[in-house]
């Protein structure tokens, strides 16, 4: 293969950010000149302008007038990660929609210079909305009757035969007729949870979780248990073992791919090891992947999909964290429920939009996700040191912070003595809001904790908000 310019400062400046992770090379540490890396590494002074450049977007080293590039960062200087969460006593009644709706409703629309730290996903501005545009000039003219009719029950065929591709990436092989697609992701959890649940069953989740998981449950009129989870190895599968049959558990219900809220990624051993104890006791599995795409290393982690041999994991995800939110178009892999997933779906919905379900087929097919992955992910990598960086430098000392190696949201921890919920209504006066620890528990948890998104690109009006952020808790601790 030959190495372009564009491959070579790359490679340049990933092995520049391996020496600074090793600390070879030291924060405050002077970088070689321009012109002497050029000569060091045998490139031209603009591929090595380059590879400065964007180890400078990512936050790892700035350049100081008339004096050169240093080392500012290391990602493994980093503050603590978050604590274990703690195991509960037993299942509940789920209500945490009041304080969620505070949360997303109370300002929503009401402000133009709201700095919004609460939506986990990337901004508008930055998906390939044109070319999206396109895409569906393309299905209006291509679908029968421009697409007014009604599409098959299981979903468009070009879509779903592409949602089967990817399959691929995530090491499985599964085709269009495994696929069932859906008005987005939290569409295709409520079928697959349908699927497999009544009301008054108890489910399994994370300790923290997802607060639309917990809102889901509530109106399927389900009991949740809260597993013990790790910041870094996920769900404490020992005591999963254990209460399931203790608490005669019908199905779970986690993200183990850049897990929101605490982005830790499961092994491929422990994500073996979660199908082998669901099999065990004959449950299901709703896996929701929505985050897979937006890894920042050099693969795609597996699923426990991808372990499933017998039909118990149903894989939810969608185009809706990744490439249009608004098109509303998810999927999910039911496998042995594929029959009652259809069923609840006919009752359901009938149909899934037809014009939506067209352009992403047609974008899927003719490679542009891929393409367009790849640059959002370098730019989530990005965005995710820099507001570690500053979240370091403006909170306070005893902050803890989520190291994630994907998907798009951070896990703060703050000192016992601060409200996240109390900050949240201080932020507000601000024009700043995020996602109090709160809404992620449905015990009294996690007060002191919140999660905020770095979808948005950093710029000087996100780095404000984060240092009056930093300023209130200050003041409150």
């Amino acid at each position: 293969m030959i190495k372009t310019a564009d491959h070579l400062y790359l490679q340049v400046a990933d092995n520049i950010e391996q020496l600074i992770e090793k600390e070879v090379m030291k924060i405050g540490e002077k970088l070689p000149s321009v012109r002497m890396l050029s000569k060091q590494q045998g490139i031209s002074l603009s591929t090595a302008f380059q590879a400065y450049y964007h180890l400078e977007a990512k936050g790892l080293i700035e350049s100081r007038p008339k004096s050169g590039y240093y080392i500012r960062f290391n990602s493994h200087r980093m503050p603590a990660i978050p604590s274990i969460s703690s195991p509960v006593k037993k299942s509940c009644e789920v209500s945490v929609t009041e304080m969620v709706m505070q949360v997303f409703n109370r300002y929503r629309g009401t402000a133009n210079n709201l700095v919004d730290f609460s939506i986990a996903m990337p901004p508008a501005t930055i998906l390939p909305a044109a070319k999206m545009a396109k895409a569906v000039t393309h299905a209006l003219r291509t679908l029968p009757n421009y697409g007014v009719g009604y599409e098959p029950l299981q979903g468009n065929l070009t879509l779903r035969t592409q949602i089967g591709r990817l399959s691929l990436s995530w090491g499985a092989a599964y085709t269009g007729d495994d696929v069932v697609t859906a008005n987005g992701c939290m569409d295709a959890l409520t079928l697959s949870l349908s699927a497999v649940t009544k009301p008054g069953d108890t489910i399994a989740i994370e300790s923290p979780a997802y607060h639309g998981s917990m809102q889901l449950a509530e109106g399927l009129g389900l009991k949740v248990l809260e597993i013990p989870t790790h910041p870094v190895t996920g769900i404490d599968l020992a005591y999963l073992d254990k209460a399931i049959p203790k608490h005669k558990i019908r199905a779970c219900l986690f993200v183990t791919n850049f897990n929101n809220p605490m982005g830790f990624c499961m092994s491929e051993q422990n994500k073996k090891e979660l199908v082998d104890i669901i099999v065990k006791y004959d449950i299901a599995l709703i896996e929701d992947d929505i985050y897979g795409d937006l890894y920042f290393g050099k693969h795609r982690p597996v699923n426990c999909k991808t372990f499933d041999k017998h039909g118990h994991v149903l894989l939810c995800s969608s185009i809706s964290k990744s490439l249009a939110p608004g098109y509303r178009v998810g999927w999910t892999i039911p496998g042995r429920y594929k029959d009652k997933v259809l069923a609840i779906k006919h009752n359901h919905s009938i149909s899934t939009a037809s014009i939506t379900q067209a352009a992403v087929g047609h974008f899927l097919e003719i490679g542009r996700y891929e393409f367009h992955l790849k640059n959002l992910r370098k730019m989530l990598h990005t965005q995710c040191l820099r507001y570690s960086q500053a979240l370091q430098e403006y909170f306070p000392e005893g902050t803890k912070i989520s190291r994630p190696e994907g998907g798009c949201v951070l896990w703060i921890e703050l000192p016992e003595s601060v409200n996240t919920f109390e900050l949240f209504q201080q932020a507000l006066k601000h024009q700043i809001t995020f996602c109090p620890g709160r809404i992620f528990s449905l015990q009294n948890k996690y007060n002191n904790c919140l999660r905020i998104s770095f979808g948005t690109p950093y710029n000087k009006q996100v780095d404000d908000a984060l240092r009056t952020l930093g300023k209130l808790v200050r003041k409150m601790s």
